[in-house]
């Protein structure tokens, strides 16, 4: 720091001042990662047998937040003279930016994430390579016995065909929803949001317990089909049928919050025009309004594909004998014989399966523009959907939220009586003892005011942080070019592919050691929700801007704005659709993520789902069901809350759909 200052001092010449801090900052970033790595108190020892003597054997504690200021100053000093020296166009904030995202995904996702990869090169006597192939290529990963005999298919091909169904059902059904809002006059849209919206607001496992309740064995629908038409009772929810079923409920939501701001951004100009060419309703439709939903269309899919490889609520509770990679990999490192090398091959078949969608998702979108805001006068009106659409949209989406408002009533109902499927009593006592205050002395007496405040507090202070980090690199692939963007762009996706039980063990390899410790404390929480919950922003944020015109960024530079304060009065206006959905995700996803946050809580910062984890192993699922039931209530205010704020986007004077015959 002190010889970029001198530089910034006594060079007057501006490139050389440049490249002499470009020098000096990079040198002092090389030297804080080495002595980070090299010399610590406990952990692997990079060079360690280079490096002797009594410092080293000492160690030094871990960097603090003195250390993390001298970083970020040099990163950022690094960054504006790269700039200077005319990289990034000259534009300081852009390459400032890329280089400041890349340093937190490199910090925050590759190096964990590495810690637990080496892991399945790892043989009795160190590390072998050649052990890797035999093992990854084995059937019980990739076999294909189902498709010739009743015996069941390799984990990663039940993963896959999961997902692919999964991605597809959760697309159409979030275009139908989409759709239904945007093109209709459906009058109970308002409700209907709710019903959208709500599955993600739910607590793991609960969803999975509904469904047992209602269609288990002895669920209610069962028992009330038998007796109607002496039905056989079966156990078809338990296997991949079950899964699909909680996996469609859940994931729904996610592509409807996607698709809902790219069908709003499709002009009424192209669809006019395609009228006025003599086309009918259905072909505006299939050829010039499905076309440009491409990019929602496919960034849906990606996303459904990848919550379904990640999931690990569902399958664990309707599992059965179907086994699917997250769950596999879960009961390598927990299970009655720990195999961290087995977990670490299995999360990189999970990988391999996500880098493909990944590429195939960018082939199918290829280089075509799909803009629609232009920043022109658009004042047309869209074009109402054709009998076909309209029926099919109204058959898929309609009976699928009566079935959403079913389950949740159960749940609701479940957390008022006091055992549920056996004694249906009403009481308040399960709310009580979780949420009971002592009024005779003013406390709190419930036992999960602790974690119910801390949960909320750590997902408040996440879920902006990830939306600004999300759009930000969404901005950077949208809208800049700078080498290395497709690996850049697949490195933001890494953290959403790996279940949350491999974040939160890596998590814990990485960083209960110098030289970065935060294990047992309120940050890393924060850190694994930012860093988990990015992609969607980003995701959401590609497909929105794939849809803004270029023009509107060079029509604000050329009247004298810099990039930042085009992102700022231009881009951000317009984005009010992905900024609701990056920020609504992330505060839901912070509240109700179980997998990795069940590795870092402590006794300090308690977590709702763990909270409630604990309950369910303990059999009280009267209180589970009633906390489960606050968070949906608490989640849903603070959604309407955000939707308040930000508002809706405003594209055009009136957003006019035409009138159906």
């Amino acid at each position: 720091m002190i010889a970029a200052l001198i530089a910034q001092w006594r060079i007057q010449n501006p490139v050389k001042r440049a490249k002499a801090t470009l020098w000096a900052a990079g040198f002092g970033l090389f030297w804080a990662a080495v002595q980070g790595l090299a010399i610590v108190r406990a952990g692997p020892r990079i060079f360690e047998t280079f490096l002797t003597g009594d410092v080293i054997s000492a160690g030094q504690p871990g960097m603090g937040l003195g250390a993390a200021v001298c970083i970020i100053s040099l990163l950022f000093a690094l960054t504006v003279s790269m700039s200077q020296t005319g990289k990034g166009r000259g534009d300081a904030f852009v390459v400032s930016t890329i280089g400041l995202i890349i340093a937190l995904v490199g910090v925050f996702v590759f190096f964990p994430v590495m810690h637990i990869l080496v892991r399945a090169f790892e043989v009795q006597d160190g590390y072998s390579l050649t052990s890797f192939f035999p093992r990854f290529f084995s059937s019980d990963i990739w076999g294909l016995r189902c498709l010739t005999s009743g015996q069941s298919c390799g984990v990663a091909i039940n993963s896959l065909f999961l997902a692919v169904l999964t991605g597809l059902g959760t697309t159409l059904l979030g275009l139908s929803f989409a759709l239904i809002f945007t093109r209709t006059d459906f009058r109970a849209k308002k409700l209907l949001r709710i019903l959208t919206v709500i599955p993600i607001i739910t607590p793991p496992f609960v969803i999975g317990l509904a469904l047992i309740l209602l269609f288990g064995r002895n669920g209610t629908v069962t028992d009330l089909f038998a007796g109607l038409f002496g039905m056989e009772k079966t156990r078809w929810l338990y296997g991949f049928w079950g899964v699909y079923f909680a996996q469609l409920l859940s994931f729904t939501p996610i592509a409807f919050l996607v698709l809902i701001g790219v069908v709003q951004g499709v002009s009424p100009s192209m669809e006019e025009a395609s009228q006025t060419l003599d086309a009918d309703r259905w072909q505006t439709f299939r050829y010039v309004s499905l076309p440009l939903m491409r990019p929602g269309l496919a960034n849906a899919f990606l996303l459904g594909f990848i919550e379904s490889l990640a999931d690990f609520g569902n399958p664990l509770v309707l599992g059965g004998g179907y086994s699917v990679l997250s769950t596999d990999i879960y009961f390598a490192i927990v299970g009655a014989v720990a195999d961290p090398a087995k977990a670490a091959i299995l999360a990189i078949a999970l990988l391999t399966l996500t880098l493909s969608a990944f590429l195939l998702q960018r082939l199918w979108l290829g280089k075509k523009s799909y803009a629609t805001i232009t920043g022109k006068a658009d004042s047309g009106q869209n074009a109402a959907l054709s009998p076909i659409v309209r029926g099919v949209c109204y058959a898929t989406a309609l009976p699928w939220a009566a079935l959403t408002a079913l389950v949740y009533s159960m749940i609701i109902f479940g957390s008022f009586v006091k055992l549920w499927g056996y004694d249906h009593s009403f009481t308040f006592s399960h709310y009580i003892r979780a949420f009971g205050i002592d009024f005779t002395t003013g406390r709190l007496s419930g036992v999960a005011w602790d974690s119910y405040f801390t949960t909320l507090t750590i997902s408040s202070i996440a879920a902006p942080l990830t939306a600004l980090v999300g759009l930000s690199t969404a901005y950077l692939l949208v809208r800049q070019k700078f080498a290395g963007k497709d690996l850049f762009e697949f490195s933001t996706m890494l953290s959403f592919a790996i279940p949350g039980t491999v974040i939160g063990v890596s998590y814990i390899m990485a960083f209960n050691f110098p030289p970065i410790e935060l294990t047992g404390t309120s940050i890393i929480l924060i850190i694994v929700f930012v860093f988990r919950n990015m992609p969607v922003g980003v995701r959401g944020g590609i497909a929105a801007m794939s849809q803004l015109d270029k023009s509107l960024d060079e029509a604000s530079i050329t009247l004298g704005a810099n990039s930042f304060t085009t992102v700022r009065r231009v881009i951000l206006p317009l984005m009010g659709p992905a900024i609701l959905a990056a920020l609504t995700y992330s505060f839901v996803r912070a509240i109700t993520s179980v997998s990795a946050v069940i590795f870092l809580v402590s006794a300090k910062h308690n977590m709702a789902t763990s909270f409630i984890v604990g309950r369910v192993e303990n059999g009280e699922f009267g209180l589970a069901i009633a906390y489960s039931a606050v968070l949906i209530v608490t989640m849903l205010a603070v959604i309407l809350l955000l939707q308040l704020l930000i508002g809706s986007r405003r594209l055009r004077r009136n957003d006019r759909v035409q009138t159906a015959a």
